[in-house]
């Protein structure tokens, strides 16, 4: 769910990364970076702005508390943690080279090095275990569960082929090995409750979809065939019903999971229906690489975006009752879409917001003296009623609090117990690892 900068991209965004529960976005600028809540898709609200820290290329925030980790181009081997509505530090931790990725959920906090991954405990943010020698990895690509109550990791175990290495990030020891690709993965995700992780390899032509934790492939979705494409984002609902992907290409695809009925309703006879039949009976005789390929889901809904080459990623995401696509590009524009859950077909474009300049209400004005457009899932769903409520967010239960403003358990850090929420402050501590 995040996307970090390279070197020489003439881009105005470094980095930006939607939170556990896609209800904030936190992007990273040359100057610092700033955090946003996604509740309207009207309004788009600033909840911070930070200039101390310049250069970010992580910047993660912990659901909707106001715990948020930094990691700048000034200091790259060195983790910064905060409570940002106090302006305070929490903790800041060292190590041995350049931090690649964070993920944290409620009971873990995972950083990931090119050739190594350290497991800390958020409640105190002692290190609990450090994973040597895996594969190098020089993107940092791994995947948390943001269902604490099982925090499974996942990260490459190869170079050259799709392997999954599954890791409980609890009980500190290893579940399984999981061949999900001929060729190296590019992307890996899982959903809300930790049942379910998707992949995509380097080649980004399909995606596949496990159950957790047995690691058996459950699904298998063609994004294209034509060429090959590098994804840049790929996440479930929090519902876990769609799995979105994006990647360089203007293309964002939305699939639906769930299993097509055995017993259908019998079709009048056709010529078209005879074909059919027979082509489905053809692929039991063929090589099971090729019935697999006629046998794969395509995409439920799409989304054609006015930009390619640029980066991106993508949420899917319940606000003000209905369900949107949202899709933030490196330019420092957030796009939002209607999703029409029964149907699907092409996402419309219903708000366009600029990230980096709120000020300069042009675009957003220039936005609304368009001819009004239909906005598709039934008009908006008849533009729903008056007053945007704020947004839902649908099967996330097992955290058992509320996703927003909620207080986080007690954290103990060194100097004694904090917790994370606007009423308690941080204690500093400055921990080293070397």
């Amino acid at each position: 769910m995040e996307a970090a900068g390279g070197e020489g991209e003439p881009e105005a965004l470094t980095c930006f990364s939607y939170n556990q529960d896609c209800t904030s976005l936190a992007i990273g600028t040359k100057s610092g970076y700033r955090l946003f809540s996604l509740s309207s898709v009207e309004q788009l609200d600033q909840v911070h702005e930070s200039n101390e820290i310049p250069d970010v290329y992580i910047v993660e925030r912990l659901f909707s508390s106001s715990l948020v980790v930094v990691v700048s181009h000034v200091k790259p081997r060195q983790m910064n943690v905060y409570h940002f509505k106090k302006g305070t530090e929490i903790c800041n931790y060292s190590y041995s080279s350049n931090i690649l990725s964070v993920r944290l959920n409620r009971q873990r906090l995972i950083v990931c090095l090119e050739e190594s991954i350290y497991i800390h405990n958020i409640k105190d943010m002692k290190l609990l275990k450090t994973i040597l020698d895996i594969p190098p990895n020089p993107t940092g690509l791994c995947a948390l569960s943001i269902n604490h109550s099982n925090s499974y990791l996942a990260y490459p175990g190869s170079t050259t082929v799709g392997e999954i290495v599954l890791y409980d990030g609890n009980n500190l020891r290893d579940v399984c090995s999981i061949s999900a690709h001929d060729g190296p993965l590019a992307a890996l995700t899982f959903n809300s409750t930790g049942s379910k992780l998707a992949s995509a390899s380097e080649k980004g032509t399909v995606i596949r979809v496990f159950s957790i934790p047995e690691g058996q492939k459950v699904y298998e979705f063609r994004r294209g065939m034509k060429r090959y494409v590098n994804i840049s984002s790929l996440v479930f609902s929090m519902d876990s019903q769609f799995l979105c992907a994006s990647s360089n290409t203007e293309t964002v695809h939305i699939f639906k999971l769930e299993h097509l009925r055995d017993s259908r309703p019998e079709e009048p006879p056709s010529w078209s229906g005879y074909m059919g039949k027979m082509f489905m009976a053809a692929t039991n005789y063929l090589p099971s690489q090729v019935s697999g390929m006629m046998s794969q889901d395509r995409a439920f809904a799409t989304v054609r975006l006015n930009i390619s080459g640029q980066r991106n990623i993508c949420a899917l995401s319940t606000i003000q009752k209905l369900p949107r696509l949202l899709v933030t590009t490196s330019d420092g524009h957030l796009y939002l879409y209607n999703l029409d859950p029964q149907d699907g077909g092409e996402c419309v474009l219903i708000k366009k917001h600029s990230l980096l300049d709120l000020g300069k209400a042009e675009e957003n004005k220039e936005n609304d003296l368009r001819p009004p457009v239909p906005q598709t899932y039934a008009a908006t769903v008849a533009k729903q009623s008056s007053v945007p409520l704020p947004s839902m967010v649908p099967g996330y239960s097992e955290d058992g609090g509320a996703l927003r403003g909620e207080i986080i358990p007690e954290h103990e850090f060194a100097t004694g117990p904090v917790c994370l929420d606007d009423e308690n402050e941080f204690p500093p501590v400055s921990i080293r690892n070397t």
